[in-house]
């Protein structure tokens, strides 16, 4: 039988240090925790709050563009819709040009809801703006741009 490898914990250490997908994840939840935490009266997550504000276009989009809009798949997509559509915020209809795509839609209770939690949204989102040195958060998002 062979010894097993043995990594030392300085290598641990640096890594923990240095790895920017753990340091992205880390942001990613604690964002995650504090944006639901201040959209938790309207009953939405951060997650529900962006996928309907990517509903909220001129037109219907089908569930293809809204999918590549967050970074999701089709499957993951669907699922996500499911509570919103059981409690009237978005509809989903065939498209009338092509009855094997969906079109999405917010309801008006969708838009209204939307409406509501968009300035609760922009006070935390102007909050954790302020948590950036010199105020470069416009910079962080171009480079997280730049990854996805």
């Amino acid at each position: 039988m062979s010894k097993p490898s043995t990594i030392p914990y300085e290598t641990t250490l640096f890594v923990r240090d240095h790895c920017l997908c753990l340091h992205a994840q880390r942001a990613a939840r604690a964002l995650a925790r504090r944006f639901d935490e201040a959209l938790r009266p309207f009953d939405l997550t951060n997650g529900q709050f962006s996928l309907m504000m990517s509903l909220n276009r001129p037109e219907p989009p089908d569930l293809g563009s809204v999918a590549s809009v967050l970074a999701m798949d089709r499957t993951t997509l669907t699922a996500a819709l499911k509570p919103l559509e059981r409690r009237g915020l978005v509809r989903s209809a065939a498209d009338p040009a092509d009855k094997r795509r969906r079109r999405l839609a917010l309801t008006e209770d969708g838009r209204t809801l939307l409406a509501s939690a968009l300035p609760v949204w922009e006070r935390t989102h102007a909050e954790v703006d302020r948590l950036f040195p010199d105020s470069d958060g416009g910079r962080l998002r171009d480079n997280l741009r730049a990854l996805s």
